[in-house]
């Protein structure tokens, strides 16, 4: 069983000036998508798994090596996240089924080294519908610079019974970044860094 990939397209962003004032090196956002046909589309299926993990590995991998491509190695991504989008005869469940799966993400997260998880988004839409990746920092989950969400969208994609499966990243945080960190907050608040919700 093998995913049918109608095709691959890579978004590269690079910013030199951001908020009137050029940024020290350029800022950097990537993204690559395949466009996979949906094999539950049209109809309910209980079983999800044996799809999600015939196509995990294959999507994850070929993905990643473009990632990787794009930015020279994985040192050089230093933040990371995914995103999917199911056309309108797909469940959203679908678009979760193909990136909720460590079959997928841990290929990426491997490749750059990372310890936090792969932000992401899950939605369904039609063709030309945005591509929202929210991307943090591959290591640390609290660091507010690396907080970003990298958009685009594909004219002719989804169609109705395709997923679009993404993986994004970038090279730096925002330019300029001057809103703290969350661990100041947390300090303010009397919350543990360890325990942030204080449960």
């Amino acid at each position: 069983m093998q995913p049918e990939i109608r095709k691959v397209v890579t978004f590269d962003e690079e910013v030199f000036v951001e908020g009137y004032r050029k940024a020290d090196r350029p800022w950097r956002m990537f993204a690559v998508a395949a466009v996979v046909a949906n094999p539950w589309a049209g109809r309910y299926v209980e079983d999800l798994r044996p799809e999600i993990l015939a196509y995990g590995p294959i999507l994850g991998q070929e993905l990643t090596n473009r990632m990787i491509a794009l930015a020279g190695d994985g040192e050089a991504i230093e933040a990371y996240g995914k995103a999917a989008v199911v056309g309108l005869d797909g469940e959203v469940e679908h678009a979760s089924g193909l990136i909720h799966t460590l079959h997928f993400g841990n290929i990426f997260r491997q490749a750059v080294g990372a310890k936090s998880y792969l932000s992401f988004t899950n939605t369904r839409g039609a063709a030309n519908a945005p591509i929202m990746v929210p991307l943090m920092d591959k290591n640390d989950a609290g660091r507010r610079s690396h907080y970003l969400t990298l958009q685009f969208a594909i004219p002719d994609a989804p169609r109705a019974d395709e997923i679009v499966v993404v993986l994004g990243g970038a090279t730096s945080g925002r330019p300029h970044h001057r809103i703290g960190d969350r661990y100041q907050d947390l300090k303010d608040l009397g919350h543990d860094v360890d325990n942030p919700a204080s449960v």
